[in-house]
């Protein structure tokens, strides 16, 4: 059996990962003042004091599942005025564009039991360029570019190191470290290496007294002393390394000007005794918080390694095995890729498929949030809540997460998002199913569920409302296990089937507002891409039908419906829940064409396209005629089922044919239900061919929403000629805005007026395939518009897959479109086959836009890349 995969059916070897934060500063968990300014309660500048309560940050940071335990490296180039112990970047309000990391580094590999991982820094050998970054952006209005790290010239002339960090185990608690540190430039540079360890602080609120401990030990190691950490002993392999110890505590005299205390050393100690050689570490060698420290020059154009070895006992020879144990792991770790990516050739795309992967598995990460605890403070440290104001989350008081977690971008977004795991869950079913089908579980128990139903959104606002994607992602994990294993997991399908009975009843009760199956919700996830805020209150009784809300709970209808008929198969009672959705789904469709006597649908006839409807307080309504995905999510609610498994569900059948006759205002809604498609087939779709043809021209036309690289999140009409749109007085301007956003709503960082984004791209090729898969050739569309040549569906959602690839494979030219041309990234030796998974991309060329390393749902690129699964 292939080594990693028969790793996977032992848990223990999940033990430990890099379950550790890029950033822990900023964010609400953190947060613990009056007014809610999480942004600058802990910030950058004194995230190297502040003892954190919740998790903890560093440079390719693991631990243990609780994180009681951590490891990261740290670096100093001798021009810093501080150690490198965290990755830099600008807060919401420092950025132009809101925050926005200013590092290079790329995740190369990882297995999904992180019995290997690797990883590439790079380091500025020059000052790094603290204070421009901030000024810099700080100037620089919306409509201007950010200003990169790039750009401030401090890779010229190569003067970096890259730094490569490469992880292995031994066994569950026996990890291996190997730092290789290459000087790129044409002069020999300075470094100071210190890997760090240390213990995530427990013991200072007031719930725990146990205070674990590290100590030097004689034979030039460190000693690891903690009752639940199975890890013992700290390696370095260079002789005569210097240790150095501190303290994980707050350093408050230089915070918040507390008196002094004598023999204190702070969390900051040995990042002051390296810069400043100051009496700031334990000279009684013990601690929470231990450091070697390597001091070297590397040679021009040379490199040197240092290794290290975190394990469970001492041994006489920590790296008497210690190469060969690396060798067999890499080795192992390209057995089971070469597995996973036996039908993919290229090597390029191989390339691309693996490192997204490799950002998957990085973005794990060690989540804890108890809101019922930070709500009222601690018993050692209050929580000066100012209730009569906005405090955060509040109806969240059961919310209790501690759990290794997929992560959108740990620097960015350190914290989930339930939409966004969705996606992330798609391509790591393939390389680890488990996983996956724990993630999509984990979000559905009670101490993550708000009792009414709603799943948590982001910590931000759990309360925000997101696309209801949680059942698609689901039987596309369950399908994609089954294919891979061999047999269908009903256990899994079954368990998150009960809990999200309770998520759409939540949908139906809270976002339907006058029970007429047209939904709401607001945000829904897109940010910007309404003409106005789509959460604002509005006045005199107005309301808005949302298009998209309304499509997404069509859509959430059918996935419900179709785990149900899953289920059926074997176990009959799940036949009626078959038919609740399937009815319940026929009424959505209605209301999508009808929001009642005297109103407008949300079709519109003249322009082939779906649109909000804003609905006012005399009755009448107003179609906001903004062409944007949001009218084409209606695509995304449909399902085809097989005439066989028809046959097999007599009651479902039978019900189906009772509406069919008796209510045809419903079934005249629906496409072609009642007659058989290629093979046997059934279309539930709420789009007929005629409005699907339709969509389809605008979609796929380049001067609207069809780019080079994908599906824009708006057309580009709106380049010249903005909509515009008055409410409350206020006129509304939205223009086609292919990159980052021109506007702070929603904080600025995110834009859905014009760019590629990747979640919405896949479900359009998914869906896409769907329909030819039940009209096969009998449906051709121009693709694309107005050129004259036909394609069928299918031919179709290859090309745009094609097209999303494309951003990240090379063209003819050796250019990589995420780069945005720059020659550097593009063509250099040590640049040009790393890929940085963006959040999102300019709708126009390609450029990576936003979160650097969202590799999470941009990873669906991996299952783009894949040969797909039939439906």
């Amino acid at each position: 059996m292939i080594a990693e995969k028969e790793r996977l059916q032992d848990t223990k070897w999940k033990n430990w990962g890099p379950y550790v934060s890029n950033r822990q500063w900023g964010n609400v968990r953190e947060d613990y003042s009056p007014d809610g300014n999480a942004w600058n309660y802990t910030n950058h500048n004194n995230a190297e004091s502040y003892a954190y309560r919740w998790g903890e940050e560093g440079i390719a940071g693991i631990s243990d599942v609780k994180q009681l335990f951590c490891f990261a490296l740290s670096f100093w180039n001798k021009r810093d005025k501080i150690v490198k112990e965290r990755f830099f970047g600008l807060s919401n309000p420092q950025g132009n564009h809101g925050e926005d990391i200013k590092e290079i580094f790329y995740y190369l590999d990882n297995t999904p039991t992180h019995s290997y991982m690797k990883m590439v820094y790079k380091y500025p050998i020059n000052e790094f360029p603290y204070d421009e970054l901030v000024a810099v952006n700080g100037s620089r209005s919306k409509q201007e570019p950010e200003y990169e790290i790039f750009d401030t010239g401090i890779f010229d002339n190569d003067a970096y190191f890259d730094i490569f960090i490469e992880y292995c185990k031994a066994d569950h608690n026996d990890i291996l470290v190997r730092v290789t540190v290459c000087n790129r430039s044409q002069q020999d540079a300075p470094i100071v290496v210190a890997p760090t360890a240390w213990f995530r602080n427990n013991w200072k609120w007031g719930y725990n007294t146990y205070k674990a401990d590290m100590h030097a030990s004689y034979d030039g190691s460190i000693n690891i002393e903690h009752d639940s950490i199975s890890i013992k002993k700290f390696y370095s392999r260079k002789d005569n390394t210097q240790r150095v110890f501190c303290e994980n505590e707050t350093n408050t005299p230089k915070l918040y000007g507390a008196p002094q205390a004598e023999n204190t050393y702070f969390k900051d100690g040995i990042n002051d005794f390296i810069i400043h050689r100051s009496n700031t570490v334990n000279p009684e060698n013990r601690g929470t918080k231990a450091s070697f420290l390597i001091d070297e020059v590397i040679a021009a154009g040379q490199s040197e390694t240092f290794e290290f070895r975190l394990c469970p006992e001492a041994t006489a020879e920590p790296f008497e095995n210690f190469d060969e144990i690396f060798t067999t792991r890499q080795a192992e770790a390209e057995e089971f890729y070469n597995d996973v990516q036996n039908d993919t050739t290229d090597e390029d795309e191989r390339n691309v498929q693996r490192q997204a992967f490799a950002g998957l598995l990085w973005n794990k990460q060690f989540y804890h949030y108890n809101i019922g605890k930070w709500l009222k403070g601690d018993p050692n440290f209050e929580a000066p809540r100012n209730f009569n104001n906005y405090v955060r989350n509040t109806e969240w008081n059961h919310l209790h997460n501690k759990d290794i977690i997929s992560m959108p971008d740990k620097w960015e977004y350190p914290w989930y998002a339930t939409w966004d795991l969705a996606f992330h869950c798609v391509p790591l079913s393939i390389i680890d199913a488990e996983f996956a089908k724990g993630q999509l579980l984990l979000l559905t128990k009670e101490w993550y569920m708000h009792p009414n139903g709603q799943l948590p959104a982001y910590e931000w606002n759990m309360s925000d409302v997101n696309p209801p994607v949680h059942a698609w992602s689901c039987f596309r994990v369950f399908k994609i296990d089954e294919k891979n294993n061999g047999k269908p997991d009903l256990l899994f399908l079954e368990k998150v089937f009960q809990k999200l009975l309770l998520n759409f009843t939540w949908w139906v009760n809270r976002k339907d507002k006058n029970g007429k199956n047209i939904f709401g919700g607001g945000f829904l996830g897109l940010d910007n891409i309404g003409a106005f805020d789509r959460n604002m209150v509005l006045e005199d009784g107005q309301h808005l039908e949302q298009a998209d809300g309304t499509s997404w709970m069509a859509m959430y209808a059918l996935n419900m419906m179709r785990i149900a008929m899953e289920l059926a198969q074997y176990y009959q009672v799940y036949e009626d829940m078959a038919i609740k959705f399937f009815e319940h789904y026929l009424y959505i469709a209605e209301a999508m064409e009808n929001l009642g006597e005297g109103t407008k649908g949300l079709w519109n006839e003249e322009d082939g396209f779906f649109y909000d409807v804003l609905q006012l307080g005399n009755g009448n309504s107003v179609s906001l005629r903004l062409r944007s995905i949001v009218g084409l999510i209606p695509l995304f609610a449909v399902e085809i089922v097989d005439h066989r498994l028809l046959e097999k569900m007599p009651n479902f059948k039978t019900r189906m044919e009772w509406i069919l006759k008796n209510k045809p205002e419903l079934t005249k809604l629906v496409s072609h239900w009642d007659e058989e498609g290629q093979g046997r087939k059934h279309l539930m779709s709420i789009l007929r061919k005629n409005r699907l043809t339709k969509v389809l021209t605008r979609m796929l036309d380049e001067k609207e929403f069809l780019s080079t690289y994908g599906i824009r999140a708006m057309s580009k009409v709106y380049e010249e000629n903005p909509f515009v749109f008055s409410v409350h007085g206020h006129e509304n301007v939205v223009y086609y805005t292919p990159a980052e956003s021109d506007s702070r709503m929603f904080g600025g960082n995110s834009n859905w007026r014009g760019p590629i984004w990747f979640p919405i791209n896949f479900l359009i090729v998914e869906s896409l395939q769907r329909f030819h898969y039940y009209y096969g050739n009998s449906l051709k569309v121009e693709f694309p518009t107005g050129s004259g040549d036909k394609k069928n569906l299918d031919e179709v959602a290859q090309n745009i897959s094609k097209r999303l690839c494309s951003i990240f494979l090379k063209d003819e030219h050796g250019q990589r479109a995420f780069n945005g041309g720059n020659p550097k990234f593009n063509y250099d030796e040590h640049f040009r086959d790393y890929i940085t998974f963006f959040e999102y991309f300019h709708g126009d060329n390609g450029r990576g836009v936003g979160a650097s390393h969202q590799t999470g749902w941009t990873a669906t690129v991996a299952k783009l890349i894949k040969p797909r699964l039939t439906f």
